[in-house]
C-alpha cells in the first residue's frame, strides 16, 4: 500500500530524472547592451512612476538602480557636450584645406607625368624603327666617290 508521502517523493524522484544536465549554461552570458534609445525610454518612465511602481518596472525589466543612475549620468553628459558643440559643419582648418588641395595637384600631376613617359618611350621606339627602316632601304653607297 503506498501513502502519499510514498507518491511525492517517487514523483519527485521522476522529476528529479527529467531534469537535464543542460542547466548549467555551456558559457557565460554576456553583458546585456543597451540601445541609447532604450535607456532614454526607461530613465523617462522610470522618473514618471512612484515608489511602488519604479520597482515594478526594474523588476520588469530586469535592471538596478546602480545601472539606471549611470544611464542618468552618461545622459547628463552627452546633453552637455550637445550643448557645448556649435551647431553646423566643424570649421575646417586652413591648413588642411590647403594639404588636401595639394594631394590633389600631385596626384594629377603623377598621372600627367606617366602618361608623358609612355609617350616619350613610344616616341623612342618609333624613332628607333624609322632610323632602322631607313637604313634598311637606303641604296648601297659606293666607295671613293667613283660614279658610273
Amino acid at each position: 500500500m503506498t501513502t502519499m508521502r510514498d507518491r511525492a517523493v517517487v514523483s519527485h524522484a521522476d522529476a528529479m530524472d527529467e531534469i537535464s544536465d543542460s542547466e548549467v549554461p555551456e558559457r557565460a552570458k554576456r553583458p546585456r547592451s543597451y540601445s541609447a534609445r532604450y535607456k532614454a525610454e526607461i530613465l523617462a518612465e522610470y522618473e514618471r512612476l512612484d515608489k511602488a511602481a519604479k520597482g515594478a518596472l526594474l523588476r520588469r525589466e530586469g535592471l538596478y538602480t546602480s545601472l539606471l543612475s549611470e544611464w542618468r549620468k552618461q545622459r547628463d553628459r552627452g546633453a552637455l557636450q550637445a550643448l557645448g558643440t556649435p551647431s553646423g559643419r566643424a570649421p575646417v582648418d586652413p591648413v588642411e584645406r590647403e594639404n588636401a588641395r595639394l594631394r590633389r595637384r600631385v596626384e594629377q600631376l603623377e598621372g600627367e607625368l606617366g602618361k608623358a613617359r609612355r609617350v616619350i618611350e613610344v616616341q623612342g621606339k618609333l624613332s628607333a624603327l624609322l632610323e632602322q627602316l631607313a637604313t634598311d632601304s637606303a641604296p648601297p653607297t659606293t666607295t671613293g666617290g667613283e660614279q658610273q
